[in-house]
């Protein structure tokens, strides 16, 4: 086992490698404090927390039958929080977000993770097993990279580091160095080749975060065309963080009372909205009138 193993440095970045991604795992603590609060879901989906359940199923798996110790505990760990969350998120979602939910977790945790675990099984034997699941993990691990693209283009095109916290990015980084480290020492690419990718994705967001920090916010006509606006970041090996919902400006309203208008332009301007209003009234006093009814006709019999 790892945690056994008479390479210093493996141990050294295997306990270093819990401990960041066990604070990512906790990341959504704030998200689901918020949704209990307020009873609702909101805008938020339950996709990124099955992703990260999914993910952290498949590296325990791996993790099971490569008898990596450390490699168990965090992704058991990423079990338990996932499932944690989901359940709340299933608490409190519509019926038809929770529909979803449940129709995605039969589908992807249940069916999909049962297929790879009996074929892997079944037709794999000894070291070929771990290594076909360790390329499986590594082929899923890169998918979910397209969280942090998805980023880094809105960074780049809003030319605002508003959707990317320089802290998200940070410790999204130095996991990804942490479990390269491992899995370099360990001799197993698997876990170190992922997160090259990481490593990378992450100093492309510092960078970004660097040029673009003083920028200013995004537009509020960039913020009016976001269907969703949850930005979420799963890490490679399990584990997710969320950034919340960007509220939109408040709008301002108008005085249903207010003087007749006589003559109203309106002008757009990098989706603001100009209104001149010109009016022609005089202030006059406002004296009470006595309304008096007139008296009702009576008709002749």
């Amino acid at each position: 086992m790892a945690l056994l193993s008479s390479n210093p440095w493996v141990c050294a970045f295997g306990i270093l490698g819990n401990i960041i991604s066990f604070l990512v795992y906790l990341a959504p603590v704030t998200t689901f404090y918020r949704i209990y609060k307020k009873k609702a879901t909101e805008s938020f989906s339950s996709m990124p927390y099955l992703v990260a359940l999914f993910s952290s199923m498949l590296w325990l798996y791996y993790a099971l039958v490569k008898g990596d110790f450390l490699l168990m505990t965090i992704n058991s760990f990423g079990c338990v929080v996932e499932t944690i969350y989901i359940s709340m998120y299933l608490t409190y979602a519509t019926k038809e977000k929770r529909k979803y939910t449940l129709k995605m977790i039969v589908s992807m945790n249940f069916g999909l993770f049962g297929f790879i675990l009996l074929m892997v099984h079944h037709l794999a034997k000894g070291s070929q097993r771990a290594s076909i699941l360790g390329w499986i993990c590594v082929a899923f691990s890169v998918c979910v990279f397209a969280a942090p693209l998805t980023i880094v283009a809105k960074v780049v095109r809003t030319k605002s580091v508003e959707f990317m916290p320089f802290t998200l990015s940070f410790f999204l980084t130095i996991s990804a160095i942490m479990w390269f480290a491992y899995g370099l020492f360990l001799k197993d690419m698997c876990i170190a080749l992922p997160n090259v990718v990481g490593f990378f994705l992450g100093m492309v967001q510092m960078i970004l975060y660097a040029i673009y920090k003083n920028a200013g916010k995004v537009l509020v006509e960039e913020k009016k065309l976001q269907e969703l606006n949850t930005v979420v970041v799963v890490n490679s090996l399990g584990g997710v963080a969320e950034i919340h919902p960007v509220q939109s400006p408040p709008n301002c309203d108008v005085d249903d009372q207010s003087p007749t208008v006589k003559n109203e332009s309106v002008e757009e301007d990098l989706g603001k909205v100009v209104v001149t209003l010109e009016t022609n009234l005089k202030p006059k006093e406002i004296s009470p009138e006595v309304v008096v009814l007139p008296k009702p006709i009576e008709c002749a019999a």
